[in-house]
């Protein structure tokens, strides 16, 4: 049974942002939240963390918040979030978000605004909410995770907004590219339980986010539809798979997925899932394979084990629509303990 933290006003918040301390994008971030906790009579302590060391400063946040019963907080986009997302789910204290990614799928599936004044103004007054998240291994994911095709669209993504600027339109532009060349196909053995088969991929996505999902044209589970659900973290995660196709189909799919309608492809296949192990056949030689995560990529050794956990996130946001039946949760039973 998870117990839900408490939040004590009179305890520093922890906010972990990333960014080196002194430059100008670091000074503004500094005032914007140095002025909404005046004005509401709060105290907290600023961490600013290189990259590098995000991680690690997560970590001695997190620690110091669970006892201290208040929250960590990220301030940053979707690499940021999971970061200090992994710490605080190990440790079990609640984390806040002020969001400053591009996409923001997690803080806007959440209720929480983009404009980072007005997301730490509003985190201030908001409680702890248990929300969903799902793992790949040992590696917690908000958003969603993948292997194939996306991993490389995000590397081109990242190297053509160092070149051109971070837009929206510098990001489509990027993943038009990338699908176009897109040659690679994976061969994955599947287990779900008892069920087992062989695909042959360009890409396996696995959301965890309803409205990434919806935007792309693909149902969520109704599980993720309901706020009630997924404010307590039960539920079931989407796994979406590309067919290798020609540059023809490819055109028509980025249609799809420009109209909101991917899921309506004839060459994608969806399926929900609680649990999955994907062994994929690896180039003679190689140990890993590379996976994607909220924005980040890196290699992980195979087999691939994604789930959806059943210890929650407690997420600072708005009240979800139905009151809890209880300041307890409990978590799913068909789920082991290697999730806690």
């Amino acid at each position: 049974m998870a117990i839900i933290p408490e939040i004590d006003p009179a305890s520093a918040l922890q906010f972990v942002i990333n960014g080196a301390a002194g430059s100008n994008d670091a000074d503004t971030k500094r005032a914007v939240i140095e002025a909404a906790l005046r004005l509401a009579g709060r105290r907290a302590d600023l961490f600013f963390s290189r990259p590098a060391d995000l991680a690690q400063t997560a970590q001695q946040a997190a620690t110091q918040a669970k006892p201290n019963r208040t929250a960590v907080i990220a301030v940053g986009g979707d690499g940021t979030l999971n970061t200090v997302a992994q710490a605080a789910h190990a440790v079990g204290c609640a984390m806040g978000v002020v969001p400053q990614g591009t996409f923001n799928y997690f803080a806007r599936t959440h209720g929480i605004p983009s404009d980072p004044a007005e997301a730490v103004r509003r985190l201030l007054d908001w409680a702890p909410w248990p929300v969903q998240v799902a793992a790949v291994n040992d590696r917690v994911f908000l958003v969603n995770a993948s292997v194939g095709l996306y991993p490389d669209l995000l590397e081109d993504r990242e190297a053509y907004k160092a070149r051109f600027g971070r837009s929206r339109w510098v990001a489509l532009w990027a993943a038009c590219t990338t699908l176009l060349r897109a040659q690679r196909r994976l061969r994955l053995h599947i287990e779900q339980g008892a069920v087992t088969r062989d695909v042959s991929t360009l890409t396996l996505f696995v959301g965890n986010n309803r409205l990434q999902l919806e935007q792309l044209g693909v149902q969520p589970p109704l599980q993720a539809q309901s706020d009630v659900v997924r404010s307590f973290g039960m539920g079931l995660i989407t796994a979406v798979m590309l067919r290798p196709i020609g540059t023809l189909s490819m055109v028509r799919l980025m249609l799809h997925g420009a109209m909101g309608s991917l899921g309506e492809a004839q060459s994608v296949e969806r399926f929900e899932f609680e649990h999955m192990v994907v062994r994929p056949t690896l180039v003679p030689g190689r140990r890993g394979v590379k996976v994607a995560f909220d924005g980040e990529v890196t290699r992980m050794r195979a087999p691939l084990d994604f789930r959806v956990l059943s210890k929650p996130l407690y997420l600072l946001m708005p009240s979800p629509q139905a009151e809890p039946v209880a300041a307890t949760v409990d978590p799913p039973t068909s789920q082991t303990s290697a999730d806690t």
